[in-house]
């Protein structure tokens, strides 16, 4: 039998970043961009919470589940107001670990609610389609740049 820590640190396969999104403001249209520099306050030129919840994720694979949830054909990463959307992991099961995100260190501290925006962005039930998919906040712990492509995973 494997060990169940064993099999909580094991993945298929590193992730990857998709997608990277600043919010130059509060409530402000978000900036879709190649590469952006962590700083432990959050990502330059986003107007980013300092602490537990300097960095928002959200995984690609919830897209097409909340469109489809909300009743839309799809919805893009810049509706959502997350800054950086992963490919190929389970974000949830990178939870209460340290993981690296291209020359960043990051650890998930909570479930990233949905807010009531989502109502507007979205359509009337889009805050309910997001529950339990709206991603994860998380804090910064070694800062460093992100970008496309950048491999995410959970260090040992």
């Amino acid at each position: 039998m494997i060990p169940m820590a064993e099999l909580l640190r094991t993945h298929a396969a590193p992730g990857h970043v998709s997608w990277i999104g600043l919010r130059p403001e509060r409530l402000a249209d978000m900036l879709c961009v190649d590469m952006a520099e962590l700083l432990e306050t959050g990502l330059v030129g986003d107007h980013a919470r300092p602490g537990k919840r300097a960095l928002t994720l959200i995984q690609a694979e919830h897209l097409p589940v909340i469109a489809a949830l909300a009743h839309r054909e799809a919805i893009s990463p810049q509706d959502l107001r997350r800054n950086i959307v992963v490919s190929g992991i389970n974000l949830t099961a990178l939870h209460n670990h340290p993981i690296r995100i291209g020359g960043a260190v990051v650890r998930m501290t909570t479930p990233c609610a949905p807010c009531s925006r989502m109502e507007k962005a979205l359509g009337t039930g889009a805050y309910n389609a997001m529950r339990g998919h709206g991603g994860w906040c998380a804090e910064v712990v070694q800062p460093g740049p992100i970008q496309l492509g950048d491999r995410v995973e959970q260090i040992a």
